[in-house]
């Protein structure tokens, strides 16, 4: 039978770990400290083992057919694909998929092996339910290419009761200031629009949840186009809007103006890693999530179609998420379809090669039943049709 190399057991692991075992999958669970893998297991009866992680060792366990999940550091994953594709071992992560990793692509395809990437939250549900959408638009009365598109998505984590600060921390601050200095890009207003940092492209998205109209603020992240064509999307449609980004609370802006201030003109020069690793140690030391704090995880998936200043087709998906005593809510919805994708390659259900969430609504939306056993609703709002 086919094994499950499951590599790190941090935070964001242990519920997709916890549920693949007790649907008594055979799993390795690899870690650099035995102690934590250990405790992600406690209480667990099945076919698992845990082990002190390093190359050597997972290469020596590691046989054709077995599958292999990477939660380590996205700068790792393209050594442990390359490993599975010497191993005859299918690939699966949560973290998006680089030029390296497509590169793989024809070789994974010739040796019939499933390297599925972005199947986490976001990326991953938020794929999953952009498909659902544009599947159910384009068999609909209304789906003409020529009509106006604006296409949303937002995800945003961040503690179930709002603080000053407006966000807390589960790990080193560290990744999100970074990512403060990253550009994006999107359309909007049917335009190509480039943003250098996220404060200057800040705006309110109000959307109603399962508890509520509730108004946040959004900022577009990384560069949305690519996923244009993922999404099925044609280069010929008349795009109105088309992001993928990030949602805070409101008055997220506000109670980050010093820190903003921080990135933007402070954090250059041979000592700016330095200074940043140093504002990252006493953001963690201030706004680090109080042991058993929960969080709370909102994703919203919106497709609104124009046709003559009319609104011909508007419908969207909404997950307001929150922790629980036993997992946050983001470690659930990062490692849970995680725990789906493994399962759809040991069954069959995905094609070989390099590939990100599945597209196909026959496998998308068993994933969806599953996580409803767990507790988390996806709320389907139907505006027009």
């Amino acid at each position: 039978m086919a094994h499950i190399h499951w590599l790190g057991a941090g935070l964001s692991s242990v519920p997709g770990i916890r549920r693949l075992i007790n649907n008594e999958r055979p799993v390795t669970l690899w870690n650099r400290t035995l102690r934590k893998a250990e405790a992600a297991t406690v209480g667990l009866l099945g076919d698992f083992y845990v082990r002190t992680f390093s190359i050597d060792a997972l290469k020596a366990e590691l046989k054709a057919g077995d599958v292999v999940v990477s939660m380590l550091p996205a700068t790792m994953h393209l050594e442990i694909a390359q490993l599975c594709l010497e191993a005859k071992a299918h690939f699966v992560s949560s973290s998006y998929v680089s030029p390296e990793m497509a590169g793989l692509n024809e070789e994974a395809k010739a040796s019939g092996l499933c390297f599925v990437n972005e199947v986490g939250l976001d990326p991953g549900l938020d794929h999953l339910l952009a498909h659902l959408l544009m599947a159910d638009y384009k068999k609909s009365d209304a789906f003409d290419p020529n009509n106006s598109h604006e296409f949303r998505s937002y995800c945003g984590g961040f503690p179930a009761v709002a603080n000053a600060f407006r966000y807390k921390f589960s790990w080193s601050p560290l990744g999100v200031l970074k990512a403060l200095k990253s550009p994006a890009k999107a359309i909007l207003d049917g335009k190509v629009v480039e943003t250098q940092k996220p404060w200057d492209a800040i705006s309110d998205y109000s959307v109603t949840l399962p508890g509520g109209a509730e108004t946040f603020q959004s900022y577009p992240n990384r560069d949305s186009l690519p996923f244009m064509s993922h999404y099925g999307f044609g280069s010929d449609w008349n795009m109105h809007t088309f992001v993928r980004g990030t949602l805070r609370l409101d008055g997220w802006s506000d109670a980050w103006a010093d820190i903003f201030h921080f990135v933007e003109h402070e954090v250059s020069g041979e000592d700016g890693e330095a200074k940043l690793a140093k504002m990252s140690e006493q953001l963690w030391t201030d706004h680090a999530y109080d042991e058993e704090e929960p969080d709370r995880v909102v994703l919203v998936v919106d497709l609104k179609v124009n046709h003559d200043g009319q609104t011909v087709w508007h419908k969207n998906y909404a997950l307001d998420a929150r922790g629980s005593e036993d997992f946050s809510a983001m470690a659930r919805l990062v490692s849970i379809p995680v725990s789906l994708a493994v399962e759809s390659i040991l069954d069959d259900k995905l094609l070989p090669g390099v590939q990100a969430a599945p597209s196909d609504p026959e496998i998308i939306l068993p994933w969806f039943k599953e996580l409803t056993k767990i507790g988390d609703q996806f709320h389907l709002t139907i505006h027009a049709e």
